[in-house]
C-alpha cells in the first residue's frame, strides 16, 4: 500500500533579494537534497490562499490539507485553543494573545511594533507572564491561556456576536501601531484596546521582563490580540480520504488542525515552532509515524520565522538546516518503504524584505518512488523552476492530485 508524506515548509518560499545576489534564499542556499528529489519529481506551483482570504498559515495551511477554507475555517485561533484542551461553546469567542515587545512611548497608539513574538520568549517565561495577566484581567467571562513561545490566547464567553476587525502583529514589524488597533467598524474596539493597554502596565515591570532585559533581550511588555475565531468543525481526515493520518508539527495551529481532522499528533522533543528545532526529531518522527499510518503530514516552522525577522542569511540557514538534516534524513530511510509519494511545499511565501505573508503561488513537487518524472535536463527546486510546471489554481484540490496520481495528467 502507498504510504503519503507531505513536508510542509512553512514560509519558505520568496521573492529575489539584493543581498543573495539578486536570488530568492530557495535559490541561494545549498540545497542537495531538495535538488535530488526535483530531478525526478513533478513540479509545479499551487495557489494555497484563495482570494478573499488573508495570507495566514491556518488557511494555507489547511487549503494543503485539502481542507476547502471557504466552507470550514472560522479563525485561526480556535483551531490553536482545540490543540490546548480549551473547550469553546459556539457562542464563544477566541482570539490570538501574541506576547510582544512594543517601543516605550507614553501613549500606547504612539508605540512601535519593535518584535512581534519578544525575542521568541520561552514557554516558561510566557507562563509566568499570562498567569499575572489572569490574576489582573480575567473575569467569569474573560480568560487568558498560555501556549508555545509569544503565541498565546485569550477567550471571551458569549463573545460570538460581537465583530472585530484586527491586524497580525507580524504584518505591523517596525510599524507605529496605532492605526492597527482592534476595531468594531469604525469605532476602536473598546474592551481589546483597554486589554492590551493594561497588559502594558501589568508587564513592562514584570520580574520576567526585567530579567529580561538584564541580559539584553526584548521584553514581552504587551499582549497584541488578533486572529480571532468560533468554535472550528473538520471533517475527520481518515472519513475524508480512507487514510489513516499523523501530524508531526510544534506549533498549536497545526496541532489544532490535526485534533480536529481526527489525526494523531506525536510530541518531538526539542521541537519549538521556531527558527532553532529538531530538525532530526521531526524526520525521525515522520519515519515512525508512516510505520503505523498511510499518510503523515509534517510541518517546519523555521523559515517562516526567520522570513518574519527580515534577515536574509538567517533564511538561507533555516533553508540549509531543513535539507541537510530532515530531508536527508528522509531520503536515508526511503528503501524502508515499498511505496511512498511525497509531497514538499510551502504553504506561502514569507518575503525577508516584508517580513510578512503574502499570497502568491508557491513552488511544489511531487516524488513518487515508483515512477522517474522524465526531465531531459534535472532541475533545481525554487519559485522560478517551479513555474516551468502546471499551475494548480485552486489550493485545496492539491491534496487530491497528490493522494490520487492526477497530477501526472495536469
Amino acid at each position: 500500500m502507498t504510504k503519503y508524506l507531505v513536508v510542509l515548509t512553512d514560509g519558505m518560499a520568496d521573492h529575489p533579494v539584493e543581498a543573495l545576489q539578486g536570488q530568492t534564499p530557495l535559490q541561494y542556499a545549498d540545497t542537495p537534497h531538495f535538488d535530488q528529489l526535483a530531478a525526478v519529481s513533478w513540479m509545479g506551483t499551487v495557489k494555497t490562499v484563495p482570494d478573499g482570504f488573508a495570507p495566514g498559515s491556518d488557511v494555507a495551511n489547511m487549503s494543503v490539507l485539502g481542507y476547502d477554507p471557504a466552507i470550514y475555517y472560522t479563525g485561526r485561533s480556535p483551531l490553536e485553543a482545540v490543540s490546548r484542551g480549551i473547550v469553546m461553546q459556539p457562542e464563544d469567542l477566541c482570539f490570538r494573545c501574541n506576547l510582544v515587545t512594543l517601543s516605550e512611548e507614553e501613549n500606547y497608539a504612539e508605540k512601535t511594533m519593535v518584535d512581534y513574538s519578544a525575542g521568541e520568549i520561552s514557554s516558561e517565561e510566557a507562563a509566568q507572564l499570562m498567569q499575572s495577566l489572569n490574576e489582573a484581567l480575567q473575569t467569569e467571562c474573560l480568560h487568558f491561556y498560555n501556549g508555545i513561545s509569544y503565541r498565546n490566547l485569550m477567550l471571551i464567553q458569549g463573545g460570538a456576536k460581537e465583530t472585530y476587525t484586527t491586524t497580525p502583529p507580524h504584518d505591523i514589524s517596525d510599524q507605529v501601531v496605532g492605526d492597527y488597533l482592534p476595531k468594531q467598524g469604525d469605532a476602536p474596539a473598546a474592551l481589546l484596546q483597554e486589554l492590551m493597554v493594561k497588559s502594558y502596565e501589568i508587564l513592562q515591570n514584570h520580574p520576567v521582563n526585567q530579567a529580561r532585559k538584564a541580559k539584553g533581550l526584548h521584553p514581552a511588555n504587551s499582549i497584541w490580540l488578533w486572529g480571532q475565531g468560533l468554535k472550528p468543525g473538520l471533517a475527520s481526515f481518515e472519513e475524508k480520504y480512507h487514510l489513516s493520518g499523523a501530524m508531526i508539527a510544534a506549533v498549536d495551529l497545526l496541532k489544532g488542525i490535526a485534533a480536529c481532522a481526527q489525526m494523531d499528533a506525536p510530541d518531538v522533543e526539542g521541537a519549538t515552532g521556531g527558527i532553532q528545532t529538531n530538525f532530526l526529531g521531526k524526520a525521525q518522527a515522520a519515519l515512525e509515524a508512516l510505520k503505523t499510518h498511510d499518510f503523515v503530514f509534517t510541518h517546519i516552522e523555521s523559515a517562516d520565522e526567520a522570513g518574519h525577522q527580515g534577515v536574509p542569511a538567517t533564511k538561507v540557514w533555516a533553508i540549509e538546516q531543513i535539507d541537510h538534516i530532515f530531508l536527508a534524513e528522509i531520503l536515508k530511510h526511503i528503501d524502508d518503504f515499498e511505496d511512498l509519494r511525497i509531497l514538499v511545499t510551502p504553504d506561502h511565501p514569507t518575503p525577508v524584505a516584508l517580513k510578512t505573508h503574502v499570497s502568491e503561488p508557491v513552488p511544489c513537487m511531487i516524488f513518487d518512488k515508483k515512477l522517474s518524472f522524465y526531465r531531459e535536463k534535472p532541475l533545481p527546486f525554487n519559485e522560478e523552476t517551479a513555474q516551468t510546471g502546471p499551475y494548480i489554481p485552486v489550493g485545496h484540490t492539491l491534496m487530491d492530485l497528490f493522494l490520487s496520481g492526477d497530477y501526472l495528467k495536469l
